[in-house]
């Protein structure tokens, strides 16, 4: 599994925290931006940068995370590209329901919100996120159809 990892100037800092986890770790990560603090960047260039790799892979597995000022932006954009399923989590339990119900491929996270000195808030909710398995559920892999169907 590679982890595509973007954020906007409101997210660097919070995204460059994140990098440095999920590499000690062990996982593959790709930083797809922004690589320099740049007060004046879009989000939507950072989300559909990683967006692209998503859908672009061939195993299915790989993930997203992206990281802006409230999450929504990222998500919204990223849930552009069919078959990209964004979500914004602010807890574990939304990782969790994200991925169980939804399949979700990509986690976009609020920096105003996350970006503080509580480490292990962030981590819970990225590592509930990675270890979190789609459920499987015929309900919810034809819900995932019906998404792809709209775009």
């Amino acid at each position: 599994m590679v982890i595509y990892l973007g954020a906007d100037h409101r997210g660097f800092y919070l995204k460059n925290k994140v990098f440095a986890y999920l590499t000690k770790r062990g996982y593959t990560v790709e930083d797809v931006g922004d690589k320099e603090l740049n007060p004046d960047d879009d989000f939507p260039q950072f989300a559909a940068a990683a967006a692209l790799k998503l859908i672009d892979e061939e195993n299915d597995v790989d993930k997203a995370i992206l990281i802006c000022g409230g999450g929504q932006g990222m998500a919204m954009a990223a849930n552009r590209f069919r078959g990209v399923r964004a979500i914004v989590a602010t807890t574990a339990e939304d990782a969790r329901w994200g991925r169980n119900d939804n399949d979700a491929n990509a986690l976009s996270l609020p920096a105003r919100i996350l970006d503080n000195d509580d480490d292990q808030y962030w981590q819970d909710i990225i590592d509930t996120f990675l270890m979190t398995e789609f459920s499987g559920a015929t309900r919810h892999a034809r819900r995932n159809r019906e998404l792809d169907e709209l775009s």
